[in-house]
């Protein structure tokens, strides 16, 4: 298959996670590749995007040059304040996310298995920050959608178990790559959606985990 480019592997991800999104959902966006996701709501749906330190009604990124230091998300990435939209402290905020009032998130992950589990916070050996915010989240969050790279250098990241310190366990109900969308179900983990940069043999050849493979979308990433 073609090598595609950084860019234009978010870029895909980010777009077919927003089709998820349903009008009036509240929904927190990861630090990294998810806050793409804000790039790309549908036109007529209207989401309410949180950022858990502090925020409902988080817009795309700013223009060039419109930019306001003030204003970050999690990640302490440059993000914009739509109409109505509003700030409080972390308190507030996780008060929020343990509550259930959290329609979707979603994460990034290093590691994530067949059985939903997720490991998103420690690599063994490695100085990390912790795991932030992501264990409330993926247990507070009525849907948990993983959006990532299906590799990373080449190593499987969706394997039969994780082998890094999870972050939560049976927790994960979507898996978003480059490649297509994973499904977990109570069956295992269902191959739902084959994307046009890849194909089945491309999938099972970079996937560790066993997929149940019946039928799956074929989706030309152009139309995302």
């Amino acid at each position: 298959m073609a090598e595609l480019s950084k860019e234009k592997t978010r870029e895909i991800i980010a777009r077919r996670v927003a089709k998820e999104l349903k009008d009036g959902d509240l929904v927190n966006l990861g630090i990294g590749l998810p806050t793409e996701v804000a790039n790309y709501i549908p036109e007529g749906v209207e989401v309410l995007l949180q950022s858990e330190n502090g925020m409902v009604g988080m817009g795309p990124t700013p223009e060039k040059g419109k930019e306001d230091p003030n204003v970050t998300n999690a990640g302490g990435g440059l993000v914009t304040l739509l109409p109505g939209g509003v700030y409080f402290d972390s308190f507030t905020s996780f008060t929020i996310i343990r509550g259930g009032h959290v329609d979707a998130t979603v994460l990034g992950a290093l590691e994530v298995d067949q059985e939903g589990n997720l490991a998103n916070w420690m690599v063994p050996g490695k100085l990390v920050p912790g795991m932030g915010g992501a264990m409330d989240l993926v247990v507070g969050a009525k849907l948990v959608i993983v959006a990532m790279e299906h590799t990373v250098k080449g190593a499987k990241k969706i394997l039969k178990k994780c082998t890094l310190p999870l972050t939560a366990k049976n927790q994960v109900n979507m898996i978003v790559t480059e490649k297509g969308v994973m499904k977990v179900t109570d069956k295992g983990l269902e191959l739902t959606e084959i994307f046009s940069t890849s194909s089945i043999e491309d999938i099972k050849a970079s996937t560790d985990a066993d997929l149940i493979i019946n039928n799956p979308k074929e989706v030309d990433v152009d139309t995302l």
